[in-house]
C-alpha cells in the first residue's frame, strides 16, 4: 500500500507534517518501537509508530531518524500523547532526510493503525491475502497453543502453494510443512544454511535465491529481537550501525522452494510479514531459555571465583529442576567452552556465541519435543560456557567414557559454520570429561578452557578439542601451557582435596601411597597402618570421586603425573 493511501483514510485521523513529495512510497509493514537504535528489528519498508519515550532532547531526533532511512523504512509516525505535539527538531531532521512524517493524534491507537497497515499490506491474491496475514497472525500470537511455525508454513502451502522450511544457523530442521510433500534433507538442509550464512556476510538485502541439488531457492533471514542494540546512555552519541558478523551465526532462515526475484511486490510483502511472525516464535523460545542462561551464569560465576564446592553444590540443588527434567538428582557434568573471533574486528562475541553453542547443543542432547529442554550456557566475557548435566552411568568406571565428545558435537555444523565464518571468523570449542559432583567442576571448567586453546591452534575456521588430548601422556609436558599444566591436576585432585578437607578421609596421601607401593594392597595398607579392606574402601572412594580405575596403567599414569604437577 502506499503512503497516500494512509493520509486518505479518515479513520486513522494521521497529519503530514512533512514529506508531500514521498507520499507514494509503498509501505510493507510496521513497527512499533521506543528504542533509541531500532535498526535490529528493521527490514525496509516499515511505517515506524513511536511515542517518542526514546527523545531525550532536541540533539537526539537527527541521529534517530539517520538510524531510520539507513534502515529503508517508508515513513515515521509519532504519536502527539508524550510531548502533546510533536516537536521541532523532529520535524527539521526528517524534512533533512526527507523521511515522511505523520502526527498520531492522542485519541487514536498504534493497533489500530497496525491493524490497519497489517490487513492492507498484502492486496489481492485469489480473495483476500490480508486475511492469510491475519490467520497467520493469529495462529503465532496464540503462542504454543496456536501450532508455532508449523502451522505457518502448512498456510503457505495451502494458500499460496509454496513449500517452505525454517532452517537454524547450523542446518537443524526447525519446522517444515506436514502436509505438502517430503521432508528436506539433512543434507540440503546443510548446503541451504551455508548458502545463508555466506550470502548474509554480503551487503544484499534478502530474499537470497541459490541452487541446490538442482532445485531454486529464496532464502528470507529471520531477524530475532535476542539481541538487542546498544541504547547510549546520556550525553553520549548513538552506537554505530551493528555489524552483521554481531548476529549472523544465530539467526533462523526460511527456506522457500522458489525463485522470488521475479515476485510482484505484494508476494515479497507477504513472505516479508511471514518472517516476522516467525521471529516472534523465536523470541518466544529464547525467553524460555532466560532461566536456564540465568542459573548457568549464577552457577559457573560461583565456579570461576572458587567459591566452596558445597555453596556450588547447594546452587545445583535449586536449579535441579530446571536443570535436570528427567535425570535424577545426581547426574554426572560435562563443561563445553566456545569462542567466536573474528581477525581484526572489534566485536562483542559472547551473546552469539552463547545462541550458537546452544545451537550446536540440541542434537546431542535432544529429548523431546523442544530440543533445547537441558541446555544451560551462559557467557563468560567473549566465551560461551554450557554446563551439561548427564544421565548418571550404571557401571563403577565408565565417567571418562561417558557424555558428549568434541568431534562429533561439531561433525554436522562444521560445513554451514566454516562458510558463515568464511576468511576472517574463527569458532573454536573444548569440552571437558565428565565429572561427578560440584567439587569437579572448577577443574573442568579449566580443563574445557585448555581443551579449547588446544583447538585454536590448529587450522581450520571450526575446530574443537576433548579432554583425551590433554592428558600429560597425550599432550607432552614440556609443550602443555601453564594453565593446561594447572588444569589437568585440578579437574584430577580437587574433589579428593576437597573431600578430605569435609571428612578427614585422607584419601590424597593413601593415593599417594598406593601409588608409590605399585598398586600392592598389603605393602600398602602396612605402610599406612590399615586394614586391608579400609584401604580398599578409600582407593573404591578415589575411582568413585574421579571416574578413574587405579587397576588400569594409564589411570596410574595420570594420577602420578598430576600429583608431580601440583
Amino acid at each position: 500500500m502506499r503512503l497516500r493511501a494512509l493520509l486518505d483514510t479518515d479513520a486513522l485521523g494521521l497529519k503530514l507534517l512533512g514529506g508531500e513529495e514521498e507520499l507514494d512510497r509503498t509501505v510493507r509493514g510496521v513497527m512499533t518501537t521506543d528504542l533509541r537504535d531500532p535498526s535490529r528489528y528493521l527490514s525496509g519498508g516499515e511505517l515506524v509508530l513511536t511515542g517518542l519515550a526514546w527523545r531525550r532532547d532536541a540533539a537526539d531526533s537527527e541521529p534517530f531518524v539517520r538510524i531510520l532511512v539507513q534502515a529503508g523504512v517508508a515513513a515515521l509516525a509519532a504519536g502527539e500523547a508524550e510531548l502533546g505535539e510533536v516537536p521541532d527538531d523532529l520535524v527539521v531532521a526528517c524534512a533533512r532526510h526527507r523521511l515522511p512524517l505523520f502526527a498520531v493524534h492522542e485519541s487514536v491507537a498504534f493497533a489500530t493503525i497496525t491493524e490497519h497497515v497489517v490487513r492492507q499490506v498484502s492486496g489481492e491474491r485469489a480473495g483476500d491475502l490480508a486475511a492469510v496475514v491475519d490467520r497467520h497472525r493469529r495462529m503465532m500470537t496464540a503462542g504454543p497453543a496456536g501450532g508455532g511455525p508449523d502451522v505457518v508454513l502448512d498456510l503457505l502451502g495451502s494458500d499460496l502453494d509454496l513449500r517452505a522450511w525454517l532452517l537454524s544457523p547450523t542446518g537443524r530442521l526447525i519446522a517444515g510443512p506436514k502436509v505438502n510433500g517430503p521432508a528436506l534433507p539433512a543434507q540440503t538442509c546443510a548446503e541451504l544454511a551455508a548458502e545463508h550464512l555466506a550470502a548474509g556476510r554480503t551487503p544484499r538485502r534478502g530474499p537470497h535465491r541459490v541452487t541446490v541439488g538442482g532445485t531454486t531457492y529464496s532464502l528470507f533471514p529471520i531477524r530475532s529481537g535476542g539481541h538487542r542494540p546498544a541504547v547510549p546512555g546520556p550525553g553520549r552519541a548513538p552506537q554505530p550501525a551493528r555489524d552483521v558478523r554481531e548476529t549472523m551465526l544465530s539467526d533462523w532462515v526460511l527456506a522457500v522452494e522458489a525463485d522470488a526475484s521475479d515476485w510482484p511486490e505484494e508476494r515479497l510483502d507477504l513472505l516479508h510479514g511471514v518472517t516476522q511472525l516467525i521471529a516472534v516464535e523465536r523470541d518466544r523460545r529464547d525467553a524460555a531459555r532466560t532461566v536456564r542462561r540465568r542459573l548457568a551464569q549464577e552457577v559457573l560465576e560461583l565456579v570461576q571465583t572458587g567459591a566452596p564446592p558445597a555453596e556450588i553444590a547447594a546452587r545445583l540443588r535449586v536449579a535441579a529442576p530446571v536443570l535436570l527434567p528427567g535425570l535424577g538428582a545426581a547426574p554426572h557434568w560435562q563443561v563445553v567452552v566456545a569462542r567466536v573471533e573474528w581477525e581484526g574486528r572489534d566485536i562483542e562475541a559472547g551473546p552469539v556465541t552463547q545462541s550458537l553453542l546452544e545451537e550446536i547443543l540440541v542434537d546431542p542432547l535432544s529429548t523431546g519435543p523442544e530440543p533445547s529442554d537441558r541446555i544451560a550456557v551462559a557467557h563468560l566475557g567473549d566465551e560461551a560456557v554450557a554446563l551439561v548435566p548427564l544421565p548418571a552411568v550404571t557401571t563403577e568406571h565408565d565417567g571418562s567414557q561417558s557424555g558428549i565428545l568434541a568431534d562429533a558435537l561439531l561433525a554436522a555444523v562444521r560445513g554451514p559454520l566454516s562458510a558463515g565464518l568464511d576468511d576472517d571468523g574463527r569458532l573454536t570449542l573444548g569440552v571437558s570429561a565428565a565429572v561427578h559432583s560440584a567439587e569437579g567442576l572448577r577443574g573442568a571448567l579449566e580443563e574445557a578452557r585448555h581443551a579449547r586453546r588446544v583447538a585454536a591452534a590448529r587450522p581450520g575456521r571450526v575446530c574443537a578439542a576433548g579432554h583425551q588430548e590433554l592428558a600429560p601422556h597425550v599432550l607432552p609436558l614440556p609443550f602443555a601451557r601453564d594453565d593446561g599444566r594447572r588444569a589437568f591436576p585440578a579437574r584430577l585432585l580437587d574433589p579428593l582435596r576437597d573431600y578430605d578437607r569435609r571428612h578427614r578421609a585422607e584419601l590424597i596421601p593413601t593415593l599417594e601411597a598406593f601409588l608409590d607401593c605399585d598398586g600392592s594392597w598389603t605393602r600398602c595398607a602396612t605402610r599406612l597402618h590399615l586394614h586391608v579392606n579400609t584401604l580398599r574402601y578409600r582407593v573404591g572412594r578415589i575411582e568413585q570421586l574421579t571416574g578413574r580405575d587405579l587397576s588400569r596403567l594409564e589411570d596410574k599414569l595420570d594420577f602420578f603425573l598430576a600429583l608431580r604437577m601440583s
